[in-house]
């Protein structure tokens, strides 16, 4: 019983001691490490860029082309009319049927990204089948339009690592988005579409329209004037996105650093 006693004291001294001295070296660790916040914000998955960590009042609109351009004339009148220049992600099955208007939406200055030739579910796809799709998509861009795409939406919003992994090593950069105005849903009102925008845009956000959303080109004036009265600069999503060291976090958010 005694040998028992002086083991238990031994064992309540040395206890709160290692655990002092522990503390101190995490806390020397630490300290040359980065923050433990940064730490935890990263992923081991690869990621899409969602939208961009930033303080200044800067966002991205941005159209994907699959179907129709019976309003898209007016939409882009309406961009021209405020001055402002959004990103079109387009398909070869569209620029074959629509090669004039992705003629204009180049003649007006808006950038144009990828969005596959065929618009499959890229995770259904082998690598192979995914640099033949982006190839083709590029190439027919190029022609139509003489513009060369450094960006790519997947189709359906749909990708993994080996997506992300393929689209970079062709030097593309994958981009989705943060705020999804589900223009493309028949139950949609013009103004549940700008209700929606305007109660989910924050700096550094980056907005899915299509370029044929029925109310789309209805919505993007008032929009537009309510951007800038909130003090908002509309960019191209390639004006948006940080350049040179950066990482994306666990929710897709593109921040500076490693």
């Amino acid at each position: 019983m005694i040998l028992l006693w002086h083991r238990r004291r031994i064992s309540n001294f040395l206890i709160p001691v290692l655990l002092f001295f522990l503390g101190l070296v995490l806390g020397a660790w630490l300290a040359d490490c980065q923050p433990l916040a940064a730490l935890v914000g990263r992923t081991n998955r690869l990621l899409p860029i969602y939208s961009v960590g930033t303080t200044e009042k800067k966002v991205a609109l941005s159209f994907d082309a699959t179907w129709g351009a019976e309003y898209t004339p007016k939409l882009l009148a309406t961009l021209k009319q405020h001055g402002v220049k959004t990103t079109f992600f387009l398909t070869n099955i569209w620029l074959k049927k629509y090669p004039d208007v992705a003629r204009q939406i180049a003649a007006d200055g808006h950038e144009i990204g990828l969005h596959s030739a065929s618009h499959p579910h890229f995770t259904a796809l082998s690598p192979a089948e995914m640099e033949k799709e982006l190839q083709e998509n590029s190439r027919m861009v190029t022609e139509v339009t003489g513009y060369k795409a450094e960006l790519f939406r997947p189709p359906f919003g749909d990708y993994n690592d080996t997506v992300i992994r393929t689209v970079e090593r062709l030097g593309y950069r994958a981009i989705q988005w943060d705020v999804d105005s589900l223009d493309w849903q028949e139950q949609m009102t013009a103004t549940d579409i700008y209700n929606r925008v305007v109660k989910g845009i924050k700096p550094g956000s980056i907005v899915l329209f299509h370029n044929n959303g029925r109310y789309t080109a209805d919505v993007l004036g008032p929009l537009l004037d309510k951007l800038k009265a909130d003090g908002y600069q509309v960019v191209p999503v390639g004006q948006l996105i940080l350049k040179g060291d950066y990482y994306v976090d666990h929710a897709g958010v593109q921040r500076a650093g490693r």
